[in-house]
């Protein structure tokens, strides 16, 4: 088959030896995904085994300043360059980007504020007439599947019951620590943040020094590679996190509309719920909208069905348009791989692995990238440069034509 039949004229076939090539590197892919699968599992496993979670989580809570300034300096630091880029000198650039950011935040926090907290106590006051109206249509509900039903549900709504009473007592009862306990945690976390916001300042002065310091710890014959290997990452994330932010802004600004516009009770709290959780791509949604619903539903049935139809439509919209965006332009990840990413993150390390898994699996996309095109692994090629490949063959084709 590779070779000529013909045995005064041995010539190898080019095309069967191509064929074979390109069916051990389609091979090779597959058994390299697999590898990087094992070994992904094993060192998930090892880290579940050793207590990592929280040893990282307490170190994330000793140095929480420290990484809020990094984040902060890391998100600004374009936009001073681009003032340097205008002859405005850096300390000024950061002065004035510090400036921009804390306005709009003053003023976002004294707009949202308020109504916010006057929203919180107004459903607090409602708790309870809000378990007694859900126990009232869970009672109907039961009734009308006894009467529907051939087998008796009287255990099933009983057990139903009990959880339900026991929790508005707990409720009752815990109420006063939770907003002790949450006061606490405000405070402590508005300071943490005075700090970060002091440390991200003086790190911004001198962002671009850092930089330049973290690629020269790499040993000399690296540091191109590292700088080059690097900048897709940061490139990747910021792209990333500033749509995320910008998806759960308009996410929050739609939905307390539209919950508003329903008559749903606090719209303004379910709508920071729903923004909030809409960073975990795909299930986010789904999982802010549960509570929302059942609000809607203990006040009447017809805000209940709205509030439905509302959250539907602008989750076809974001799904659709915003989160699609923020995927494809800044991840490159195909779904099927965030699904999993998802399901296998929260398995080890919960909400926290769920809104982490798609930047960790998208930087881990591009240092294989970034490796396979160093070295030719596998000749692996992403979405940008199969098209890039299509519109250059298109072009030689209709030239030669």
């Amino acid at each position: 088959m590779w070779f000529n039949r013909d045995k005064n004229n041995k010539e190898v076939d080019y095309r069967s030896v191509n064929d074979v090539l390109g069916l051990t590197k389609k091979i090779l892919k597959v058994l390299l995904i697999l590898l990087v699968m094992l070994i992904s599992w094993v060192v998930l496993v090892i880290l579940r085994e050793l207590s990592v979670k929280n040893i990282l989580l307490t170190i994330l809570g000793i140095l929480s300043p420290l990484f809020i300034g990094l984040i902060i300096a890391w998100l600004l630091n374009p936009f001073v360059k681009w003032l340097s880029k205008k002859h405005i000198k850096r300390p000024f650039g950061v002065l004035i980007a510090y400036i921009l950011m804390l306005g709009f935040f003053g003023i976002l926090i004294g707009t949202i504020i308020p109504v916010l907290y006057e929203q919180i106590v107004d459903f607090a006051e409602t708790l309870p007439s809000l378990f007694t109206t859900i126990e009232e249509w869970l009672t109907n509900f039961f009734n009308n599947l006894n009467n529907r039903l051939p087998f008796d549900l009287e255990e099933v709504r009983a057990n139903v019951f009990t959880q339900i009473d026991a929790l508005g007592e707990s409720l009752y009862e815990d109420l006063p620590t939770i907003i002790l306990d949450v006061s606490r945690a405000v405070i402590s976390g508005f300071s943490t943040l005075l700090v970060g916001l002091v440390i991200g300042f003086f790190l911004l002065l001198s962002f671009e020094n850092i930089e330049e310091t973290f690629i020269y710890l790499f040993p000399k014959n690296w540091r191109k590679d590292a700088d080059d290997l690097f900048g897709r990452i940061n490139t990747s994330l910021k792209n990333y996190v500033l749509g995320v932010l910008v998806d759960a802004f308009i996410i929050f600004i739609i939905c307390s509309i539209t919950f508003s516009l329903v008559g749903l009770r606090a719209p303004l709290l379910f709508a920071i719920f729903c923004a909030i959780t809409n960073v975990i791509p795909y299930v986010g949604p789904y999982i802010g909208a549960v509570p929302a619903v059942i609000v809607g539903f203990s006040m009447n049935p017809t805000i209940g069905f709205l509030t439905i139809a509302s959250i539907a439509v602008i989750q076809f919209i974001e799904g659709n348009f915003l989160q699609e965006y923020i995927m494809s332009k800044t991840t490159k990840l195909h779904p099927v791989t965030i699904i999993i990413g998802l399901l296998v993150f929260q398995h080890y390390w919960g909400i926290i692995g769920m809104v982490l898994s798609t930047p960790i699996l998208a930087i881990l996309k591009i240092i294989f990238h970034f490796i396979d095109q160093k070295w030719d692994i596998i000749d692996y090629d992403d979405e940008d440069e199969i098209v890039e490949k299509k519109e250059v063959l298109e072009n030689v084709q209709s030239s030669s034509n």
